[in-house]
């Protein structure tokens, strides 16, 4: 069995260091850089599917040549064997759609089994490039799934998916392999099996030597690569127009602080006096 886990990169907000050209395009060469942090429900998802069914994981994303360090940490997390990074001018500003194109075109030349990819990105937050994605794909796609099993001799994966209406409720569904998987962040992932567990531990320190040369392991795709027309990716291929945007504010890089000895009984029930205003309650 082969999986794919979808991962970007997104701007480091924390920094407040983002910053856009005269069009209101992101300058990702000069904005700090770290892993989508929605698509941690995807590696676990994709870890759990590799350690009960056993076959390889690959990382995809599409970014600037930049990214190494985010696919390395994708590479650590869901104990990647390779990583691929569709990377080039002709790929740059695209919205949704034209790096939905692009992710679908990769995937095709890898033909895995299942393909896991985030919620939402921390930048974006649309969550249509997964959805897109497997509309390219023409596959079967499951989104908010909270837990999974697959059963590779009847290429058939049997999810639950979360419900959201007046109440939460949980779905159960099938689908035929190859699908598409778009993991809920209550993902919870299990290895109930003593076996799962310690291959759980090989597969952990097997990784950690691999992602310390993860370039070894890493195969760089272009447009030409990919036989991708630049006219249909990339910014020429995006149909959104950005209206505006507007600059994120650094924060403050000193905060005033008061010190507190634990030991001081009257300082202690200051703070709390302090904080009782915020809580909630009575």
């Amino acid at each position: 069995m082969h999986c794919v886990t979808l991962t970007k990169g997104v701007p480091d907000f924390r920094e407040g260091q983002v910053s856009f050209d005269e069009d209101g395009h992101l300058e990702r060469g000069d904005t700090p850089t770290v892993m989508n942090p929605n698509d941690e429900p995807a590696l676990r998802a994709a870890l759990q599917t590799k350690i009960r069914n056993g076959g390889t994981t690959s990382v995809m994303s599409m970014g600037p040549p930049g990214y190494g360090d985010v696919l390395r940490e994708a590479m650590e997390s869901v104990y990647a064997d390779d990583l691929y990074l569709l990377s080039d001018r002709e790929m740059a500003a695209a919205d949704t759609w034209a790096t939905a194109i692009t992710v679908a075109t990769g995937l095709k030349r890898l033909e895995p089994d299942l393909v896991f990819a985030g919620f939402k990105t921390a930048d974006g937050e649309t969550g249509h490039t997964g959805p897109q994605t497997a509309w390219c794909l023409d596959w079967p796609l499951v989104t908010h799934v909270v837990a999974l099993d697959v059963d590779a001799d009847e290429g058939v994966l049997r999810a639950k998916r979360l419900v959201e209406g007046d109440v939460d409720e949980i779905e159960t569904v099938e689908a035929p392999l190859p699908a598409f998987v778009v993991a809920d962040p209550e993902f919870d992932p299990s290895y109930r099996k003593a076996a799962h567990r310690l291959k759980h531990k090989d597969l952990r320190e097997e990784t950690r030597a691999r992602a310390q040369n993860h370039e070894d392991h890493l195969t760089v795709w272009d447009h030409e690569d990919l036989n991708l027309d630049p006219d249909f990716i990339g910014l020429d291929g995006s149909p959104t127009i950005v209206e505006g945007v507007d600059p994120i504010p650094r924060a403050p890089a000193e905060r005033d602080a008061t010190m507190v000895d634990p030991s001081d009984e009257d300082a202690m029930g200051d703070v709390v006096e302090e904080l009782t205003q915020y809580a909630g309650g009575d």
